[in-house]
């Protein structure tokens, strides 16, 4: 029986943890905690593909939140804030 090696500390503090849920409309939503990251997908699948290809391969750095997740890509840049709420 193969043991798998724990991730990598190095690895973790580089890639972060990707979020996958559902917003108020129903879409499938995938961001990262930081906002800088992510998209409206058709379903689940391209959802989770798109996630696990964004934190290489990780599926232990995916979480499937069980409420409503929004998609707003606005916080990552507060500097643009300003010029988006104008």
């Amino acid at each position: 029986m193969r043991h798998a090696e724990p991730p990598s500390p190095s690895l973790c503090s580089t890639t972060s943890l990707l979020l996958i849920g559902r917003d108020r409309a129903g879409h499938w939503v995938v961001r990262d905690l930081q906002g800088l990251r992510g998209g409206l997908f058709v379903g689940r699948t391209e959802a989770l593909k798109y996630a696990l290809f964004e934190n290489g391969n990780r599926p232990q750095a995916v979480v499937m939140v069980p409420g409503v997740l929004e998609l707003d890509l606005r916080a990552a840049s507060p500097q643009h804030a300003p010029a988006l709420a104008a």
